[in-house]
């Protein structure tokens, strides 16, 4: 495996692209690129037109992120000792989720200081991604400091993700160190589940809904929805105070998980029902059908700046509907994963919504992303989940 050190190989950027770091943000573009390094990627040191030392950066020669800065510390030897201390770091921040389940992320790229990086715990295993090209030449320190640092069994690269082919690196998925079975059992707030590392959504499963699962959990009741259900997570935690719950989702595939995973659980009062979202939400309003707890958690509509107005009237539509099919009383959580649906954006969808619907709605609470997701201010791109639990008070 590939190891890196730091090098004399010397970046020059523009005033503005000095300044991004200055502000807070990792990450160099090419157009303020003044002087390139040399044409392999790895780690360079960085400097401003005035010569001025800013510090060590990954380097990506075909990427639009041309830099993305790991440590202003310009003479940090950059070895398996410093991945080491800075995985540390990272890792002994989650600590607290130990007690709570058996799978979360571990490292969260930009918002632990380690850009283009991700690693997400399975019990006794880890996936990985490692996104850049800069990055990807410290493979090898890496996967030995998490091997050391977790005592895992083994360590997964779900290097699937498109952004490989942008950063010109291969897109995989290999087997780095020890073996990683097909599914693992995750054990979350007393909720089980199976994780699928190699061919399930992101790294195995949706790990940045953990807390918001919970919450659901603990105020559903009576009749339940959850729409866009996947394998059931949701689902899973609403049968724990809901009398029935109907898990929605068009993949028939599935549905077949969600139900395997309710039988796991031994919860009979779990459903499946193969069904567009938009259009079953249509017809039990014109049936006239009332749910006191329901989910909405659909995939990113808007997957670029493009796609937003689009994106927008499916957001408002499928919320619209689902607060008119709200008992008195009832609940809804509604969430966006859509990073271009920015916070203010998702409140004035909600609020189109609800104007719309013809219900008195109430917002009990607004929800972010969980301890293992760190959102840095800095950086918006390390944040893209929005929640709300909302009341119909009529």
């Amino acid at each position: 495996m590939p190891t890196t050190t730091a090098t004399a190989t010397v970046a020059v950027v523009s005033a503005r692209g000095a300044q991004r770091w200055d502000a807070g943000h990792p990450w160099i573009y090419r157009s303020d690129l003044i002087e390139r390094p040399a044409d392999a990627p790895g780690i360079v040191r960085v400097r401003d037109p005035r010569g001025r030392p800013l510090g060590q950066a990954l380097w990506s020669p075909a990427s639009e992120i041309s830099l993305r800065l790991l440590t202003r510390e310009v003479d940090a030897v950059i070895d398996a000792g410093w991945w080491h201390d800075r995985l540390g770091t990272a890792l002994a921040r989650r600590a607290p989720l130990a007690a709570q389940a058996s799978a979360y992320r571990l490292v969260h790229g930009e918002g632990d200081g380690l850009p283009s990086l991700v690693v997400d715990r399975y019990d006794r295993w880890l996936v990985v991604q490692l996104m850049s090209a800069g990055l990807e030449q410290a493979r090898g320190p890496i996967v030995e400091a998490l091997r050391a640092l977790t005592g895992c069994e083994g360590i997964l690269a779900r290097h699937d993700a498109a952004v490989r082919t942008r950063e010109g690196l291969p897109r995989e998925t290999a087997l780095l160190f020890g073996d990683v079975p097909q599914e693992i059992e995750v054990a979350e707030h007393g909720v089980r589940y199976l994780a699928a590392p190699w061919t399930g959504q992101k790294t195995g499963a949706f790990l940045d809904q953990r807390e918001n699962r919970a919450l659901v959990g603990r105020v559903a009741r009576g009749r339940a929805l959850d729409c866009f259900s996947y394998h059931g997570s949701f689902a899973l935690h609403l049968a724990r105070g809901a009398d029935d719950v109907l898990a929605l989702d068009v993949s028939a595939h599935a549905l077949e998980r969600a139900h395997a995973n309710a039988a796991r659980n031994g919860y009979a009062n779990l459903r499946t029902r193969e069904a567009n979202a938009f259009e079953f939400l249509r017809e039990e309003e014109r049936a006239g059908t009332r749910y006191d707890t329901i989910v909405l958690d659909p995939p990113a509509f808007a997957k670029t700046r493009g796609a937003l107005p689009g994106a927008l009237r499916g957001y408002k539509d499928v919320n619209l509907r689902a607060m008119r099919l709200l008992a008195p009383g009832g609940l809804l959580f509604t969430a966006s994963c859509s990073y271009h649906l920015t916070k203010p954006l998702f409140l004035e969808m909600l609020e189109a919504a609800a104007a719309d619907s013809g219900r008195r709605m109430a917002l009990r609470e607004l929800r972010g992303q969980p301890l293992d997701h760190p959102e840095l201010l800095t950086v918006p791109e390390t944040g893209y989940i929005k929640g709300a639990l909302l009341e119909a008070m009529d």
